[in-house]
């Protein structure tokens, strides 16, 4: 089993014989950089499973599009419309080279009826992620641009656990994230720079050379 093969997703709510029937129907899908994987309004027929990657949910067609939130490995992606029976709320677009499996809607639904605990499984995480989402919400409606863009910084150090990081595919990416323009993400990574709270790397990649006052500006109202 190769790295990204972990399926955390509710399957493992499910006995063993019901998880590879489900998965023998299943198809792998690889996505290059700024693919789509499929368009907000479009019929929901498949869930996605991240493997490997990330995936940016968009909202909007005109204009700076609404960033909602980003699935990694171990994330689903078209859960809210697979009960409903309706369309995709959100635009998914790969932010990097990604590797999905995609399992049929039907599919899914006849687990569920077979095992109602699956689909507490899936209720669960759903509710997880709308926690998430409010938080977040709450979180730009009433910190600054500067403190939400040390917030994103600090996120981005975690994840690489130490070693040189990047904010994402591209610095738009990272103000759409959270919630501004690219002008203010490159006037505040310079101020960052400037200040010695981080280190510029090149090709997009910074160090974090000061993460306690990187943690103050983060927290700031």
């Amino acid at each position: 089993m190769s790295k990204g093969d972990h399926h955390p997703w509710p399957l493992a709510e499910l006995p063993a014989q019901t998880r590879r029937a489900l998965l023998a129907s299943a198809t792998q899908r690889s996505f290059h950089t700024d693919e789509v994987l499929y368009l907000a309004g479009q019929e929901a027929l498949s869930l996605y499973l991240v493997l490997e990657g990330r995936v940016r949910l968009l909202r909007g067609h005109t204009g700076r599009p609404l960033h909602i939130h980003d699935e990694i490995a171990g994330g689903a992606l078209g859960e809210v419309p697979l009960f409903e029976g309706t369309t995709y709320p959100a635009t998914a677009v790969a932010a990097e080279p990604t590797r999905c499996l995609v399992l049929q809607r039907d599919a899914i639904l006849e687990a569920v009826q077979r095992h109602p605990e699956l689909a507490l499984a899936i209720l669960a995480r759903l509710s997880g992620r709308i926690r998430l989402l409010v938080d977040r919400l709450d979180r730009s409606a009433t910190r600054s641009v500067r403190s939400r863009l040390a917030d994103l910084v600090a996120s981005r150090s975690k994840a690489a656990n130490g070693r040189s990081f990047t904010l994402g595919a591209t610095q738009q990416q990272a103000a759409e994230e959270i919630g501004t323009v690219r002008e203010l993400v490159v006037r505040g990574l310079k101020a960052l720079r400037d200040d010695g709270v981080i280190e510029a790397r090149g090709g997009g990649r910074y160090v974090v050379r000061d993460s306690a006052r990187l943690r103050r500006i983060a927290e700031e109202s």
